[in-house]
């Protein structure tokens, strides 16, 4: 009879394990109103990819970059969207945040479309409007490929203007700028109004010898997260990686997210999905660490005192890798 008991306990303790390994696993994930993430989350939801890989996304909206980086840190949220030059800082700081590829957009350098300037050389004398601050990553490479290819110090020699992406765009429209460095969306949407992109940062990183394909941002967690909900993680990145296919290849799941851009006109919308789906990542892994860590060097070298704190080159740990179950 006690054996019989025990062999029933048993048996609902193997059922109740059963039942709590088959629940699905909470991500807790930031993302901007009008981001690409944003996006993604919202095909997961509408094509249920978020069920089909056993995730529940609990998602917040961010007020900005730095919100999301803070409730990171914080720990109220698990997964933000980010460059991996901060995952660099902060591990050189002895965190354990780890980054897994997501978007290989680099800046993109525009200018009217019958602007006289060809080439980087052109910029010469001229008001140059930077996305960012001084050391923005899409402007110290752009100045490290104007040193290295035409000898021209943009800081010395052109008249640099920083600020918000939508007051430089505007700026540049009434012609109080002569170029503008900006983000890749904000780009398109210039795009699609006529102006005219003279180079982008996958020229400037082959122009510095580094693959052009290299990410710029992705999804980063602490891996003290990971270890504990590591199916979470894996959920995420199936899902992510099937709604990325489905706004690529789908007219219909597209049409679903085109109104979180906050456009409406169909060229921009074009210009918009064209532009995300070229971003795309198609190599991951050992390859981006590498390329990573020649853009680390580069930054280091072109960013001066002002960039280089820390060690030495790119820490290790970056770049996750999946280690072995």
């Amino acid at each position: 009879m006690i054996l019989k008991r025990l062999s029933f306990i048993a048996g609902l303790l193997g059922a109740s394990f059963s039942l709590i390994a088959a629940e699905p696993a909470t991500v807790r994930i930031g993302t901007l109103a009008t981001g690409t993430v944003h996006w993604e989350v919202a095909a997961m939801r509408h094509g249920g990819l978020d069920k089909a890989n056993g995730v529940v996304l609990d998602v917040t909206m961010l007020a900005g970059p730095d919100a999301g980086k803070i409730a990171l840190q914080g720990g109220s949220l698990d997964v933000i969207a980010t460059d991996w030059i901060w995952v660099a800082r902060q591990r050189e700081k002895g965190a354990d945040y780890s980054f897994v590829p997501y978007s290989s957009h680099q800046g993109v350098l525009m200018v009217k479309a019958d602007s006289a300037i060809r080439t980087l050389a052109d910029l010469q004398g001229k008001r140059l409007g930077v996305v960012g601050g001084g050391l923005d990553k899409n402007w110290l490479l752009l100045k490290g490929a104007a040193q290295q290819k035409y000898g021209l110090d943009l800081a010395a020699q052109a008249e640099p203007v920083f600020g918000a992406p939508p007051l430089l765009a505007q700026q540049l429209k009434q012609g109080r700028l002569d170029a503008l460095l900006t983000y890749w969306h904000f780009a398109a949407r210039l795009e699609s109004e006529g102006f005219r992109r003279l180079i982008d940062g996958r020229e400037v990183l082959r122009d510095l010898g580094v693959n052009s394909e290299m990410a710029s941002l992705g999804l980063v967690f602490r891996e003290g997260w990971v270890r504990r909900n590591r199916a979470g993680l894996e959920g995420l990145l199936k899902g992510m990686d099937g709604a990325r296919e489905a706004l690529c290849t789908s007219d219909e799941a597209w049409a679903t997210v085109a109104p979180l851009s906050g456009e409406t006109r169909p060229e921009v919308l074009a210009a918009l999905r064209r532009g995300y789906c070229e971003g795309r990542i198609t190599e991951t892994g050992a390859a981006q660490a590498a390329s990573a860590e020649k853009v680390y060097a580069l930054l280091r070298r072109f960013g001066g005192a002002g960039f280089a704190q820390g060690g030495g080159g790119l820490p290790p740990g970056v770049f996750w890798s999946a280690p072995a179950r």
